[in-house]
């Protein structure tokens, strides 16, 4: 097919769907997105009506009154999936479809425009109902009509000072707030990344909290939880904007299946994989048939078993058929979201419904602050030895060593070197978060610090050298909307550009260490809180990432400095680095030291002596990444020094030494000029 036959046949496509329009086939998707929220809710409400009373009247809890009881857990259902919609809508616009123009400076088509508005009435959705939930919350746990605390300021008070669920639900409201403001002012499709990265954010505190962040293996319960939480909103919220987009026969409806599918399968594994992980520490097999949540868990299951299926229909059956039959795509999708709804309205009761009895019934302190025991002072020997697989960032380094691995076998020649480092990397983040070193990092400063410097210092070194955005782009073709225009989109962003701009690149990487142990309420709540636990890694990984990505990282940099410039960077940045470790050697306030002292640890450890320890790993720990930062720069500034003298050479001898024959005649001529005047 020619160019002009291909021209030609998008615009009478374009044509038939005008027409399609026009004779009035659109159909608006809110009538949908009412019944999803309407199932959710009866479902959720249903079940905490049916579960929950005799759970009040064993815990001796007044019961607050049917509006609280069944309007809470259906209010949470909603809020589920407006943040689902939020986190969809927005993946839509940003990835599904492509936007008008070039990336860097494309603006959102009509349908982009309408997903993100979309997503920014959803989180403005959630930032009501957020505030809706610290009265509901402070009925629920204190068994008070909700009549009498809906208008008593002084009961908000006590809400929001005393009952952690309606602060978490208050900073749920916020960060939703924010996301919908921004969401309604913003019209380029650069805004929509991180407008999806804030819908996600915005559900995050209600992972931390709940059954899955109390009692023991809660990091597991956590982590898994926070893997089955992102998954349903993106596999749940997708579907939703797929839907709205096919109700109004949006263009490029076909490309956005394709990676819907992709995504929603991933998704399944996902939610499948850490929904059972989360119910092995907290259901026994007999508990299935014999206890409420028991109970919810079956009929979860039963759910997923189902959306499985509609999945594997839509693969099978409609996918194959949507150039032909467009409608029967979005017939099922609407079957499939209204299960969606319903399964979320069962995993909302499931947060109200107590568990069984602990598996563990002899639970210390130590599995309630961290989730396990630890038996034995930690030495060299049996750091390396011991192993508890950590399920959040040693999964993504393994799934990103997998995807890394795939894209090397669609470019012929990619470099074995840079390969190794990059496996080298997610390794190192593996077995520092799944070994010794991770399950002592919260009991101990010394290991903390060890971890600290991995983290922010080794594996990010590791990972810059393996060029990922290189691979990436030698991956995927030119000129389409796919992941490599993305990241060059990424490359040409003012976030880039300010982010490794020197100054603000090495701030960055001072002030994650200077903050965190400077102010030690800081630091107890990151070693003593999961949600801080978790944050705290993320910050050492990125901002280490950032820092030598700028200082060596082969991948493109627009308007990067020399490598003289960046290696006078480092020298300079580097020791202020290191000097924390002196100020903590120095240091005779034990950080975090009530948190250490409630663990009860069995070898009773001299906690400021630890402490002197982990000053000192910090301050001699610098050598390694220091070595090979210095090696790289130098070896590259040899590289351009030879690459300039080789340029030089060419231009020589392209312009046969005209340069050098020019010099040559004006010394002469003023060799010629002082013979004259001695004369």
């Amino acid at each position: 097919m020619s160019a002009d036959q291909a021209v030609e046949q998008a615009e009478r496509k374009q044509d038939s769907v005008a027409r399609e329009r026009s004779r009035g086939h659109v159909r608006a998707a809110w009538p949908i997105y009412l019944a999803a929220f309407a199932v959710a809710a009866v479902v959720a409400g249903a079940l905490a009506q049916a579960f929950l009373g005799g759970s009040l009247a064993s815990l001796g809890i007044p019961d607050p009154g049917v509006v609280t009881t069944v309007g809470l857990p259906s209010i949470r259902a909603i809020a589920w999936l407006l943040a689902a919609l939020a986190t969809g809508s927005f993946m839509f616009s940003a990835y599904l479809i492509p936007p008008d123009g070039p990336l860097k400076t494309a603006r959102l088509t009509v349908d982009g425009h309408l997903a993100a508005r979309t997503g920014a009435w959803a989180s403005a959705g959630l930032a009501v109902i957020g505030v809706l939930m610290v009265p509901l919350v402070l009925s629920d746990v204190s068994g008070t009509p909700l009549s009498q605390i809906l208008f008593s300021a002084e009961m908000w008070g006590t809400a929001l000072d005393r009952v952690a669920d309606a602060k978490i639900w208050l900073l749920v409201a916020a960060i939703a707030a924010i996301v919908a403001g921004f969401g309604f002012a913003a019209g380029s499709w650069v805004a929509q990344t991180p407008l999806f990265l804030g819908a996600i954010a915005a559900v995050m505190p209600l992972g931390m909290s709940g059954h899955s962040a109390t009692g023991g293996n809660h990091d597991y319960g956590t982590n898994s939880y926070l893997w089955h939480l992102v998954f349903m909103m993106i596999w749940v919220g997708g579907l939703l904007a797929l839907i709205a987009h096919g109700r109004r026969l949006g263009p490029h409806m076909q490309q956005a299946v394709h990676r819907y599918s992709l995504i929603a399968l991933f998704a399944f594994f996902a939610m499948t994989i850490s929904g059972v992980i989360n119910a092995l520490i907290r259901v026994r097999f007999d508990d299935l048939l014999s206890t409420a949540y028991g109970w919810t868990v079956l009929f979860k299951t039963i759910g997923l078993v189902v959306l499985g299926l509609l999945g594997f229909a839509h693969r099978q059956i409609t996918i194959p058929q949507l150039d032909r039959k467009p409608p029967l795509f979005t017939r099922i999708a609407v079957v499939e979201a209204l299960v969606m709804a319903a399964v979320t309205g069962v995993a909302v009761s499931m947060g109200r419904t107590p568990p069984p009895a602990p598996l563990d019934p002899a639970i210390t302190n130590m599995q309630v602050q961290m989730g396990y025991n630890l038996e034995v002072e930690p030495t060299v020997a049996n750091i390396f030895t011991m192993w508890r697989f950590e399920v959040l960032f040693s999964v993504i380094a393994i799934l990103l060593a997998i995807y890394y691995l795939h894209l090397t076998r669609r470019v012929e020649g990619w470099d074995r070197g840079r390969t190794a480092w990059w496996i080298a990397g997610c390794a190192t983040i593996v077995v520092t978060m799944s070994s010794g070193l991770g399950m002592y990092m919260p009991a101990s400063f010394s290991i903390h610090m060890i971890v600290h410097m991995i983290l922010s210092m080794g594996a990010p070194v590791l990972l810059v050298m393996g060029a990922p955005l290189t691979l990436i782009k030698q991956a995927y073709p030119a000129g389409e909307f796919n992941i490599r225009a993305w990241v060059e989109a990424f490359e040409e962003s003012t976030f880039l550009r300010v982010i490794t701009y020197p100054p603000v690149s090495t701030i960055q990487f001072l002030v994650v260490f200077y903050i965190l142990y400077v102010f030690p309420s800081l630091y107890e709540v990151a070693v003593s809180e999961h949600a801080g636990h978790v944050i705290m890694n993320a910050v050492f990984l990125v901002s280490g990432y950032f820092y030598f990505w700028d200082l060596i990282g082969p991948d493109h940099i627009p308007g990067r400095r020399p490598t003289v410039a960046r290696f006078g960077w480092f020298v300079v940045s580097m020791p202020l680095h290191l000097f924390m470790g002196v100020y903590l050697m120095q240091l005779n306030i034990v950080l975090a030291e009530s948190f250490y002292e409630n663990l009860g640890l069995p070898w009773n450890p001299d906690l400021l002596r630890d402490q002197k320890v982990g000053g000192g790993i910090g301050w001699a720990s610098g050598s390694f990444p220091m070595a090979v930062v210095f090696i790289i720069l130098l070896l590259g500034w040899l590289r351009e020094d030879r690459a300039d003298a080789r340029a030089t050479d060419r231009s020589e001898d392209e312009t046969g030494d005209a340069e050098w024959r020019a010099y040559n005649e004006m010394l002469a001529q003023y060799s010629q000029t002082g013979r004259r005047s001695e004369k």
